[in-house]
């Protein structure tokens, strides 16, 4: 079974909640040809269109209350997020991921990141940053008519706006690989390298992975040999000995409850597991209700990792086995990110494309990026300290209680769950409770 979320996946999300919610044609720039996936599934030819139709292209980004007129769904800005991630006190004092830097890697990359990441933060006020791009290995020329090119694209652009969003003054590196991951190791190894060498160089803090794949597709699982995982797994183990932080995305399917096979990296033990939740907010970022699971939020048990220690608070849910998600950040279609991108000369301006786990794991990676300026130091492996935070008032991890993901997925409720993890953050109060927890 499929388990890697996809760029098609989360926009095929998207053409499904426009229906369910009477989807009408948004004014802005006509969309044709190909959705781009980044990693492509065997799909109709009707479903690129039906994905487009459900993320037109704006000229300029308009209101939540008008998006969900013209598109059938919400959509929200940074701003939004800054309010309902209690993010100003942060800013205000300074703390913005100054000094840090957040690593995202990704195959193929986008030419125009950093001319689209400029338009993003004139849009919003949002502080210059220079994307640091490395290219790893022989990466092939763009071409905006090559679906996987072109999905590699959308996710670069939603990963570095995504994390400028939350940590605005936090460097970004964006390692572009030349080989795309797909399912099983296909991929994986170029993005390890990379990883492995940036450590070695000293140039990252906390690092963001938003592809998975399903440890059922690397060779040898079937008879329990999990060597061609395993060995793969050498740069986490380096970043871990240089403290350096790893988010990765929990997946879009939904999790299964009954299955051994969880989305990797997501379920590696030393990797911060990111699942997905919905936001209620008004115009302004004012939550309209508390945060629920997002349907398609990934949620699985490993069956190649067992329950690392940090998880023994909640060995009850998870079991023998790890666990995930851990914690959790938006994710859901209906409230997505606004994106500006310009890679593909057909679909030049404004997405509500940011949205599935994959937006989730740099939204995170940027929160990491803050607490590691309030700290003054890496604060490595992170789910020790999450878990110890788990259950104390004040802590800045606020519960998830509602909603469920997927047919055969898990339901939210008090406490630890399988839908949103530890739940999710307010962003003032885990920095500052991550800061002094590193330090004892």
């Amino acid at each position: 079974m499929n388990l890697a979320f996809r760029r098609r996946r989360r926009l095929l999300a998207c053409a499904a909640l426009s229906t369910a919610l009477a989807f009408a044609p948004a004014l802005g720039t006509s969309a044709t040809g190909s959705t781009g996936s980044a990693r492509a599934l065997s799909t109709s030819r009707t479903e690129p269109q039906r994905a487009r139709q459900a993320d037109p292209v704006f000229a300029a980004p308009v209101s939540t209350s008008e998006c969900r007129k013209r598109i059938g769904r919400g959509c929200y800005s940074p701003l939004q997020y800054r309010a309902a991630y209690d993010l100003a006190p942060l800013f205000a004092r300074g703390i913005t991921g100054e000094g840090r830097t957040i690593v995202i890697v990704d195959s193929f990359g986008s030419p125009t990141c950093q001319h689209d990441l400029d338009v993003f933060d004139r849009q919003w006020g949002l502080p210059h940053t220079a994307v640091d791009v490395v290219k790893w290995g022989n990466v092939p020329p763009f071409n905006p008519k090559d679906p996987d090119q072109n999905g590699w694209a959308d996710e670069t652009t939603l990963d570095i706006e995504a994390a400028h969003t939350i940590a605005p003054g936090a460097r970004i590196v964006l390692v572009e690989t030349a080989v795309a991951e797909t399912e099983g190791p296909v991929g994986v190894p170029e993005m390890m390298s990379a990883i492995n060498h940036l450590v070695n160089e000293g140039k990252g803090d906390v690092v963001s992975m938003s592809w998975a794949t399903s440890e059922a597709e690397f060779p040898g699982f079937a008879q329990g040999d999990y060597t061609s995982l395993t060995t793969l797994r050498y740069a986490f183990a380096n970043a871990a000995r240089h403290g350096v932080t790893l988010t990765a995305s929990s997946g879009d399917g939904g999790g299964h409850a009954n299955r051994l096979d969880a989305a990797w990296p997501a379920g590696d033990p030393l990797v911060t597991a990111i699942g997905g939740t919905e936001l209620h907010l008004d115009d302004a970022g004012k939550r309209l209700a508390p945060d629920s699971a997002w349907a398609g939020s990934g949620g699985d048990h490993s069956k190649v990792f067992d329950r690392p220690s940090y998880q023994n608070p909640v060995r009850k849910v998870v079991g023998a086995h790890r666990g995930t998600p851990d914690i959790s950040m938006a994710a859901s279609p209906n409230g997505a990110l606004w994106l500006y991108s310009s890679y593909d000369p057909a679909r030049v301006g404004w997405t509500a494309g940011g949205n599935g786990t994959s937006e989730a794991s740099p939204l995170f990676a940027g929160i990491v990026a803050l607490a590691d300026q309030a700290a003054g130091h890496r604060l490595g492996v992170i789910d020790g300290l999450l878990y110890r935070l788990y259950g104390h008032r004040g802590s800045g991890i606020v519960d998830v209680t509602t909603g469920r993901t997927g047919t055969s997925g898990f339901s939210a409720g008090p406490g630890y769950d399988q839908a949103t993890g530890l739940g999710t953050v307010d962003a003032d109060l885990l920095v500052g409770a991550l800061a002094r927890q590193s330090a004892r």
